[in-house]
């Protein structure tokens, strides 16, 4: 009986709706006030050099319970002017598949230089940085950094988003005192709004009671 509930999900999870089938998103931006939007996958500023499949629009699409905790660690961070800047959000399952066929094109490396530099692409499934599975399909993970708000300027984590490499880890002794302090101030405030990070990436987190844990979406972005 838990095979066949668990296929019905999958189904439901295809088809783009919850069980009850009501729209699961929310434009994060349309919650969170002042949030700054930057969907690399939308574009060619990516790992893969082009477009991502599902990624038809430069929306943060989020659970409303991951959304909203996203305002609390926006109002949390906006007495030091600080901000957030999102740069991937929901992922659908067809981007999940793009990523991996790319990972196992051995000649298609243009992008090498910028986000792997040190890594054999062979090794990035190994290594935990591509999979097959993606929190991000179910709709409450979210990939950010720290901003600005007066100019909307990142302040320095250390490395890029996306860098494949040991000195994303969010405790990395590799990457300066300040940068160090950055992430962990970045970690805390997620922390505290209910996020669970994920200590290979400094920018990655999840929401802990997120609404669809065992759902992975597959609607395009819009």
């Amino acid at each position: 009986m838990a095979g066949v509930m668990r296929a019905s999900l999958t189904l439901l999870a295809l088809a783009g709706a919850d069980p009850a089938g009501a729209d699961p998103f929310v434009d994060a931006a349309g919650i969170v006030p002042g949030l700054t939007v930057e969907m690399r996958y939308a574009g060619s500023n990516n790992f893969v050099g082009r477009p991502i499949a599902g990624y038809e629009a430069p929306r943060c699409l989020l659970t409303p319970p991951a959304a909203r905790a996203l305002a609390q660690v926006q109002a949390d961070l906006a007495p030091e002017g600080l901000g957030l800047k999102v740069f991937d959000c929901y992922r659908p399952v067809q981007a999940v598949a793009d990523f991996a066929t790319w990972a196992r094109d051995p000649a298609e490396i243009r992008m090498k230089a910028d986000y792997y530099p040190r890594i054999d692409k062979a090794d990035l499934f190994r290594l935990g940085y591509i999979a097959e599975r993606s929190s991000h399909s179910r709709g409450s993970t979210v990939d950010l950094t720290l901003v600005r708000r007066a100019d909307g300027a990142e302040l320095d984590m250390g490395t890029p988003f996306d860098l494949f490499d040991e000195a994303s880890a969010t405790d990395s002794p590799r990457v300066s005192a300040t940068a160090r302090a950055h992430r962990r101030r970045l970690r805390a405030a997620m922390i505290r709004a209910g996020f669970t990070p994920y200590p290979q990436e400094w920018w990655h987190f999840t929401l802990a009671r997120e609404p669809f844990p065992e759902t992975a979406f597959d609607r395009p972005v819009r």
